[in-house]
């Protein structure tokens, strides 16, 4: 099975769901949590979810050329429920991602004087998502609708100038517009083109201007913060935390304790810790848990999910690697 990145996946053996982050290797994959922390998996123990369209089941993020191809583009598309128009009640509106670029995008509308973003997200390497599906009194009330991308990959590529149109769509202009038969779609669509052009020759990155010079001089300095004494230092520190949850830095000897029994010692170290720091001063703790299967980490995350008057996030990669998660009392 093929997993990419920003592939939504369920759990096989155990309730819960996320997305694909990071490819470790062959075998294994990184997934994100819906509350942020990613997480070690097998790709055996994971089942996709198919929330979008995948229009080409072979592409990989990974394994992506480095450089885009020709006949790549990214669309605007209006997909009609019937290819009569006298027939026709509903309208679907897409983002077709026909390249091999990921795109960070935002879909918006013109609202009186301003816009207003009906979607906002990702879209992955030849896929393509819905926005919206709407009846044609919808291109009455909203004629203009504006398209905003960023282009990425998950390897080296050459960079991309962002998508940034507004499409001046009407019930009247759709009656004049040609309808366009592709395989993705059951329907003739309406396409409208957001960008073709890939192999861009100009380097994007630019010079600083004389403008922008002055501009940048024109700025006054920020006053840098006063130092904190020594002693201060001492004191920061000592509302700071630092406990190592590896059940060798817990038990003399683990012969003989089962999975089971680990964690239980583990996640009772954590409980009388926690339990401590708000009996006492402490403001921040840095649980280290290491990477392993995962198990542990997510057990510490189900607890602190209801706790009340606390923030928590993966520590400091530079650090603790990916093995570790730092709590903050408020």
């Amino acid at each position: 099975m093929k997993l990419r990145i920003g592939d939504k996946v369920r759990f096989l053996n155990e309730v819960g769901e996320g997305v694909i982050s990071r490819i470790k290797d062959q075998d294994n994959v990184y997934v994100e949590m819906l509350d942020g922390f990613e997480i070690p998996f097998p790709v055996k123990q994971l089942v996709p979810i198919h929330t979008e369209l995948i229009l080409n089941i072979d592409a990989e993020n990974i394994e992506l050329d480095a450089e885009a191809q020709q006949a790549d583009a990214v669309y605007f598309i209006i997909e009609p429920d019937h290819e009569l128009p006298s027939l026709v009640s509903e309208y679907k509106l897409y983002l077709f991602n026909a390249s091999s670029f990921n795109i960070a995008f935002t879909y918006s509308v013109k609202d009186d004087a301003y816009f207003q973003t009906l979607k906002h997200g990702e879209v992955g390497a030849y896929q393509k998502i819905l926005l919206k599906s709407v009846r044609i009194k919808f291109f009455d009330e909203f004629t203009y609708h504006k398209v905003d991308c960023i282009l990425f990959k998950n390897i080296h590529f050459k960079a991309q100038l962002p998508i940034s149109e507004v499409l001046n769509i009407s019930p009247k202009i759709l009656t004049n517009s040609t309808l366009i038969k592709h395989e993705e779609f059951k329907w003739p669509v309406f396409a409208f083109m957001l960008k073709d052009n890939f192999i861009i020759k100009e380097e994007i990155a630019q010079e600083l201007s004389l403008i922008d010079i002055a501009k940048l001089q024109s700025i006054k300095e920020f006053k840098s913060k006063s130092k904190i004494s020594k002693s201060n230092k001492e004191y920061l520190k000592s509302l700071e935390l630092e406990v190592d949850l590896h059940i060798e830095e817990l038990v003399e000897n683990v012969s003989g304790l089962s999975n089971f029994e680990m964690l239980n010692i583990q996640l009772e170290k954590f409980d009388k810790t926690l339990d401590k720091a708000f009996e006492g001063s402490i403001k921040k703790i840095v649980f280290i848990h290491g990477v392993g299967n995962g198990r542990l980490k997510q057990e510490l995350i189900n607890r602190l999910k209801h706790i009340k008057g606390i923030t928590y996030h993966d520590a400091s990669h530079k650090e603790y690697g990916f093995g570790a998660t730092q709590i903050n009392i408020l």
